[in-house]
């Protein structure tokens, strides 16, 4: 199976300009193409996982890639999907998370000369001047065509700024510009991007004529891809410092039964053969999908050491056997103590087992909560630094639990 069929299988795309001239690119190793990261925090999250994925698959079949890193872009603020605006980074941030972003990818990208580039579009964006920008670029975008595009509906509804209204512009620039400096002839992107990808596109063949073939692809999942990567809440984060290997495993390991073997075609490398056999799997067989997800997606992120000590781990915990080091521990600071103690719900949620205290009462009071065992019903339950001094193991539910310590 060549490339461009196998990512039909795997169910990662969704529309393309030019299907036909696509597919031979790709499955000819002849495409040279970008996604685009947007530098809003400093880390990259299992949200990204399908675009950093996808960038492996192609390369492994021969194609060149582009890690954009969106230095100048994060500077505006991608509107889509977004009820409200971003907020606004400074430079120094937005340089350090681009930093940040490119020791990531390298676990996952093969860099370097004749492989594939990693560019900061901050290094073009920022030098362009205003007015030369609305006389060469500007004329090419129709005010109507741009107000009726998915990724300003849902700030419309609340007021669109007109520095968001520029991000389109900004991105179908990056691409044109990337296509005469670097040869960069395709985008991929997620689906609720469809709007800003085919303005660069449109941009370069209004400008370098009909036969610059450059081209547009969406990946199916991009809404699929932003669930994955939050979990109660709070982001599922690649740095190992923010979403310990232990807790990504678990992330994965608790897919719902509907999700694991969708996040298996998709994200992970075992062979379509091997994936095809696991689609009649059902009942505990799924548990053993998600074992196998969650293993090789932290062995890819953080190496099969930390995958499997993660597995032992989770084994150890839910045969009732952990032992120190097999669970994530959290460190309690002294303003969580009242007294010299901490109460149940104040470990809940400082150690992030719930999202506020109100969520922690309803889980204790709901008989969801248990340390070291034993069901805690009481929400005035308190813990002394003593009794925390060689830690606690709090369970929320079947699947939520840390080790806390003071």
């Amino acid at each position: 199976m060549q490339i461009f069929e196998e990512l039909q299988e795997r169910g990662l795309l969704a529309q393309f300009t030019d299907a036909d001239l696509i597919r031979d690119m790709i499955n000819n190793g002849k495409a040279t193409f970008y996604i685009g990261f947007d530098c809003t925090a400093d880390s990259l999250t299992a949200g990204h996982f399908m675009a950093l994925t996808l960038m492996k698959r192609l390369q492994m079949a021969g194609n060149k890639p582009i890690a954009l890193i969106g230095g100048g872009t994060t500077m505006i603020g991608d509107p889509s999907g977004r009820t409200d605006m971003r907020k606004m980074l400074t430079r120094e941030d937005i340089d350090h998370n681009a930093e940040c972003f490119k020791r990531q990818m390298e676990r996952f990208i093969e860099f370097g000369e004749g492989k594939a580039m990693m560019v900061n579009n901050a290094d073009w964006l920022l030098n362009l001047n205003y007015v030369d920008l609305l006389r060469e670029v500007g004329a090419c975008f129709s005010v109507n065509n741009m107000l009726r595009a998915e990724c300003y509906k849902q700030r419309m509804e609340k007021g669109l700024s007109f520095l968001e209204f520029n991000y389109m512009i900004m991105q179908s620039y990056d691409f044109y510009y990337m296509f005469q400096k670097y040869g960069c002839n395709m985008e991929f992107g997620g689906d609720d991007q469809w709007s800003n990808m085919l303005g660069g596109t449109e941009l370069i063949r209004r400008k370098l004529g009909k036969d610059a073939h450059a081209m547009t692809i969406t990946l199916l999942t991009d809404s699929q891809g932003k669930k994955m990567g939050k979990t109660a809440g709070n982001a599922v984060w690649l740095d190992p410092n923010k979403t310990s290997p232990f807790d990504f495993y678990q992330y994965w390991r608790n897919v719902g039964d509907a999700d694991v073997l969708k996040c298996i075609r998709m994200l992970t490398f075992l062979p379509m053969e091997q994936i095809r056999e696991m689609n009649s799997w059902e009942g505990s067989k799924l548990n053993e999908a998600k074992e196998i997800l969650a293993y090789e997606l932290t062995s890819m992120v953080h190496g099969t050491e930390e995958a499997d000590k993660a597995k032992a781990g989770a084994q150890a915990l839910f045969a009732g056997g952990a032992g120190e080091g097999d669970v994530p521990v959290y460190t309690l600071k002294e303003e969580d103590f009242r007294d010299g103690a901490a109460d149940i719900l104040q470990i809940l949620t400082s150690s992030g087992l719930t999202a506020s205290r109100s969520e922690a009462r309803r889980a204790v009071e709901q008989g969801g909560v248990t340390v070291d065992g034993e069901k805690v019903t009481d929400i005035k339950a308190s813990y002394t630094k003593e009794a925390l001094k060689d830690g606690i193991l709090v369970k929320r539910g079947k699947k939520n639990f840390k080790k806390v310590a003071f």
